[in-house]
């Protein structure tokens, strides 16, 4: 968790939560030509001149920051969190937004553009307009008397995935290993594939050593928010054996952080 403190000539302040890799509903870009849509361009403009992955528009991340831009400015005060309000994590979850990392900048200024610009000179800011890690962002000002209050939510999204979804994308990464992977139940030997698949996502939902656990079988559990990487321990096992098939089985997620993430078992068989 970092925050920096509040600057005047566009008074800002940024904050950022951080945790161990889409979330509501997404669209290209802010509405057309807003203050909104200017710092939107704005950040990716400045991201892909580093030739860092442009932002994606999260409309669950707007909600929140528009609720905040707006109390802001009905009691003309830059804050992270006005008395009785809830935190920004807890905005952006009451608005249905999913992520596994967070970060906010807020600002007072006369403009849009210069907004920006006084975000890019102040390194906190900056680092979260850069982060290489986020790719989401929610934008909304709020006018007061001539001048805007103005919230950036950036996010590390976590799709919205059903169980299934999160297994067949696992199975697709062991596949790229040379894997026989047993979650494509609809073919020949389908019964026991369906098995194998059904024992993974028992040993998904346990927390102690597998019942019933097969002699030949090795179990990884683990929890991600990048269904794209393995964690080491499963690495490490796949480079020391020459393990021949495997079953993948996803449950939800045991974590209480409120952060989303995925929660996996993987079944290994010589």
């Amino acid at each position: 968790m970092r925050m920096s403190s509040p600057i005047r000539v566009a008074q800002i302040a940024a904050f950022l939560i951080l945790t161990v890799g889409i979330s509501g509903t997404v669209r290209a870009q802010a509405p057309r030509g807003s203050a909104e849509q200017i710092l939107f361009d704005a950040a990716n403009r400045d991201r892909e001149a580093r030739r860092l992955r442009p932002l994606r528009w999260d409309n669950s991340l707007a909600t929140g920051a528009r609720q905040h831009a707006q109390r802001m400015a009905r009691q003309n005060t830059l804050s992270h969190q006005l008395p009785g309000e809830e935190d920004f994590k807890a905005r952006a979850l009451r608005a249905g937004a999913r992520f596994s990392s967070l970060a906010e900048n807020i600002a007072e200024g006369p403009d849009a553009p210069g907004i920006h610009i006084q975000w890019m000179n102040s390194p906190p800011h900056r680092e979260n307009l850069l982060d290489p890690r986020l790719d989401s962002i929610g934008i909304a000002v709020a006018e007061r008397g001539g001048e805007i209050f103005a919230v950036e939510d950036f996010s590390l999204a976590v799709a919205d995935l059903s169980l299934e979804e999160q297994e067949l994308q696992v199975a697709a990464v062991l596949v790229d290993k040379n894997l026989d992977v047993m979650n494509d139940v609809r073919g020949k030997g389908a019964t026991e594939a369906r098995t194998m698949v059904n024992e993974a996502r028992n040993a998904c939902s346990q927390t102690g050593k597998l019942v019933g656990a097969r002699g030949n079988s090795f179990l990884v559990r683990y929890t991600t928010a990048d269904l794209s990487h393995l964690p080491d321990s499963l690495s490490q096992e796949l480079r020391k054996h020459q393990f021949h098939s495997a079953a993948v089985g996803a449950c939800r997620s045991f974590d209480k952080s409120q952060f989303s993430n995925y929660r996996l078992a993987v079944l290994l068989f010589d």
